[in-house]
């Protein structure tokens, strides 16, 4: 994946340029996929179930800008990277977009919404981040 986009990125000082790490990779990785299964759980509550889908497609989406060799503070920006990190169309990197917005609304006044559909859509997005991230590998 080219990452004249990334590089551009940390031109306007919103990505840092930073060596891959396998060990922080294989950490996301994991804590990403331990997220995914859980989320996966209907017994959950769907609150419970966005915060762990959530947090998945964070970890996993981190982890794919990270084995690039950024690094983001920003959450939001790591997800819009996935059109330039494992290549995801802006179809789905919008879901995560979507849920980001809704995560920060919840988190400042308490109220989270949000529904079985973006709920199915965040599970399908964060398997696609977690399925390229399989094809591609660690960071070498």
């Amino acid at each position: 994946m080219t990452s004249e986009n990334l590089e551009n990125l940390v031109k306007t000082n919103h990505l840092k340029a930073e060596a891959a790490d396998r060990k922080e990779f294989d950490g996301l990785v994991r804590s990403g996929r331990a997220r995914l299964t859980d989320a996966r759980k209907s017994d959950l509550s769907c609150e419970s179930r966005f915060d762990l889908a959530y947090n998945a497609a964070h970890a996993l989406s981190l982890a794919a800008l990270r084995r690039q060799g950024y690094r983001s503070e920003n959450r939001y920006l790591v997800f819009q990277c996935l059109a330039h990190t494992p290549g995801l169309g802006a179809e789905n990197w919008r879901v995560l977009a979507l849920a980001h917005e809704r995560r920060n609304a919840a988190e400042y006044t308490g109220e989270l919404q949000t529904d079985a559909r973006l709920l199915a859509d965040m599970l399908r997005v964060t398997e696609l981040v977690l399925a390229k991230l399989d094809e591609q590998g660690p960071p070498e």
